[in-house]
């Protein structure tokens, strides 16, 4: 398939032409430059959705130099679904920063984004180990850039913490990558998977992989940076962070795990990255209950929204094959609906916080009377964090509920329901402050209401997944070398 019919060069070419473009160019056009981009952009994610769904797996070599040679592009059902959800999430966080921000920090915004964006497509459609960190690199320093992009003291020690823990990982999944080249001679993941064999070389090897790419998605114990740089950013960066950037290493990680079988050949691990999303459930929704700023309780969440993620790992192992099928589709379906779940909530508190000009969770009172539209926004995405009905994060839990009951892991149910427990309890303490009221004046300023709609919308987004749960299972279900893989 040449460059001009297939969009899957154009969805890295049209990012990295922005963030080049948007760097070159006065303040004060960048903005109107990128609303193109964004437009874009999506439209080649919907092009791809459809040419995927139609004709199954899209390879493009790019330059027409062909693997092991050349680099090699992959859109399967999996990174095509996580490609239309960094559309869809980007695109609405971009909408909300245009008018959030100010124009000085507006026009550096964007080619952090757009070199942000770049490499989450490179990620989500790379087909070798080494594109793969090429793109973690570049990902982590454009996350890293719009941490840092607040310009406190708060945020600068945040975005240096966030860069410390994500060399690391990248270190360590780099020396992982030289190990399988040296044992096995290509970087290729189809390559490496027909003629993997477990050694003493590979296993440490994978074990480097893993260790990096756990500390780079912030898994319990691993987490301590998250909170800081989440809940420290700025408001649309927050949302990107959460909803999208910690999805990356994740991605990659599942990719291993289950194209070169990791799950059979170290079931033990499978069993320890479940009691690591446990801890992350439980610690995640403890802190959340005892923050005092709002952004904070929001971070922390995220903690534990990824130990439900993570839940998936020791459910597919599960010898019942459908079993196995229900853990991979409940947690995709649990990504999606953190992704947009959480990306509401970060713009609804955002927009709180710009009302009342303060960030504790005391300065809310009266808010519910004020902006019940915000209110409102902040809980129908807490409604998907906990899973209840009609939510796309209630079907996600239903499925790793029938999950561990069908694979006999029946103690995974009871902290499931222990985490939506304490996700409720934080939920309603942030609603309970805004139903306070104080004798002071009210001195609340007045967002724009399209920030307002931007943050319900990816809130409603998160419950319409609830109706519309079958499309995404069918997508990352069509036929590919994953889905081969798959127990």
């Amino acid at each position: 398939m040449n460059m001009i019919l297939s969009p899957i060069p154009w969805l890295l070419v049209i990012p990295l032409a922005g963030a080049v473009l948007t760097m070159l160019i006065p303040l004060n056009w960048r903005s109107p430059a990128s609303m193109f981009g964004l437009l874009t952009q999506l439209l080649a994610s919907l092009l791809l959705g459809y040419q995927v769904s139609q004709y199954g797996t899209q390879i493009y070599a790019m330059a027409d130099w062909q693997a092991p040679l050349g680099i090699a592009l992959r859109a399967d059902g999996l990174a095509t679904l996580f490609i239309l959800m960094s559309s869809l999430v980007a695109t609405a966080c971009a909408l909300y920063a245009h008018l959030y921000l100010n124009l000085t920090k507006r026009g550096h915004f964007w080619p952090l984004l757009w070199f942000l964006w770049a490499s989450l497509n490179g990620i989500w459609l790379a087909a070798d180990t080494f594109n793969l960190y090429v793109g973690l690199e570049l990902l982590t320093f454009a996350a890293v850039g719009l941490v840092a992009f607040a310009s406190d003291e708060r945020s600068l020690e945040a975005s240096i913490r966030y860069l410390y823990a994500a060399l690391l990982g990248s270190m360590a999944y780099l020396l992982g990558v030289a190990l399988l080249y040296g044992a096995q001679g290509t970087l290729a993941m189809d390559s490496l998977a027909e003629t993997w064999h477990w050694g003493p070389t590979n296993q440490v090897a994978i074990t480097l992989i893993l260790g990096g790419l756990l500390l780079k998605t912030a898994v319990f114990p691993m987490h301590t940076w998250l909170p800081p740089a989440h809940g420290g950013a700025l408001t649309p960066v927050s949302a990107l962070l959460s909803a999208l950037v910690i999805k990356a290493s994740f991605y990659i990680l599942l990719r291993f795990w289950v194209e070169f079988e990791v799950y059979r050949h170290l079931p033990s691990l499978s069993q320890l990255l479940g009691v690591l999303g446990a801890g992350a459930i439980i610690w995640g929704g403890w802190m959340a209950l005892k923050q005092t700023h709002l952004k904070m309780v929001v971070a922390y969440s995220t903690v534990a929204q990824i130990g439900y993620i993570s839940l998936m790992f020791p459910l597919l192992t599960a010898e019942n094959s459908e079993a196995s099928l229900m853990a991979y589709h409940g947690g995709i379906l649990m990504l999606l609906a953190h992704a947009f779940a959480k990306a509401g909530m970060f713009l609804a508190a955002g927009n709180l916080i710009y009302c009342t000009g303060k960030p504790d969770l005391a300065s809310l009172a009266g808010m519910s009377r004020y902006r019940p539209l915000n209110i409102f926004a902040f809980g129908l995405a807490g409604v998907s964090l906990m899973g209840l009905p009609p939510s796309g994060g209630f079907n996600a839990k239903w499925l790793l509920l029938q999950s561990s009951f069908l694979s006999g892991q029946w103690w995974w149910i009871v902290v499931l329901l222990i985490g939506s427990l304490l996700s409720a309890a934080y939920i309603f303490r942030v609603f309970a402050y805004t139903y306070q009221e104080t004798e002071a004046t009210d001195s609340f300023r007045r967002p724009p209401i399209t920030i307002e709609l931007i943050a319900l919308c990816l809130s409603v987004a998160s419950i319409l997944l609830g109706f519309l749960s079958i499309w995404p299972v069918n997508v990352v279900s069509l036929p590919g070398p994953f889905m081969e893989a798959m127990p």
